[in-house]
């Protein structure tokens, strides 16, 4: 299936790198014009003069509201449509047992991970997505299916943006589609720590596929849930990890 998006503009927060930029980068080659958003206004220009044509970058701080409208009011100025949000964004400033989670930093979390991606949303339903149509798509976690000893509070967030997606799938139809993806281990920068080394290789061989993602997977899943081909899918979580969430321990 030839998947397009020919037409259609994007909006991708975090998409200067990693995830968001593997995502950005897939939606392009299908078509669509590309904005992309995140913090630092030279990392969102490398990642825009990477991808090349179709691909340009408004900078702005996700967590930000003030920040939210500029870009989301830049993207409609100067591409004239939001057809589809990616609300890829996150942030994980604390490890350790949840219980002792500092206030400051449980805060930060949750309003990256989860109140950016209801405001982010609210825009595009707003300005324009309310009268047109379109797709939001949700970057959560596996982690949001579970619990962690060091990553509970990041697993938390996105357990509720698992909830949002759906809540937000139910309030926005049959105008707009909401959906999510859940990645496991993804070998980017934002989760080197977790698969340098020997403990990336134990994930690996722990998933039914032996190996760990990449951001091209997660790439094509969320072009798939951006595109008509998902048109009758909305309100769902499509989980990318090898297989790790249905696998089991080999013992021997």
């Amino acid at each position: 299936m030839d998947i397009r998006l020919d037409g259609k503009v994007a909006l991708v927060t975090g998409g200067s790198k990693g995830i968001g930029k593997g995502i950005a980068r897939a939606l392009v080659a299908a078509g669509a014009q590309v904005m992309i958003t995140s913090r630092k206004a030279d990392g969102c220009q490398a990642a825009a003069d990477e991808i090349g044509e179709g691909a340009q970058f408004e900078a702005g701080h996700v967590g930000k509201p003030e920040d939210a409208e500029r870009v989301v009011d830049a993207t409609l100025a100067r591409l004239g449509r939001l057809d589809v949000l990616v609300n890829n964004a996150a942030t994980n400033p604390y490890a350790g047992p949840t219980i002792d989670v500092d206030l400051p930093r449980f805060e930060k979390t949750l309003q990256v991970n989860l109140t950016a991606p209801l405001v982010w949303t609210q825009l595009a339903w707003r300005r324009f997505q309310q009268e047109h149509g379109g797709a939001v798509v949700n970057v959560s976690s596996v982690g949001g299916f579970s619990t962690s000893p060091i990553l509970g509070v990041y697993d938390v967030t996105k357990a509720a943006l698992i909830h949002l997606t759906k809540q937000l799938a139910a309030e926005l139809g049959p105008k707009v589609r909401v959906n999510a993806l859940a990645p496991g281990l993804v070998k980017t920068d934002f989760a080197r720590a977790l698969w340098e080394g020997e403990g990336g290789d134990a994930v690996a061989r722990s998933y039914p596929l032996k190996k760990l993602g990449t951001p091209e997977d997660v790439a094509a899943a969320a072009v798939y849930l951006a595109s008509d081909a998902a048109g009758w899918v909305t309100g769902q979580t499509l989980i990318l990890d090898g297989g790790g969430i249905v696998g089991f321990q080999r013992g021997g």
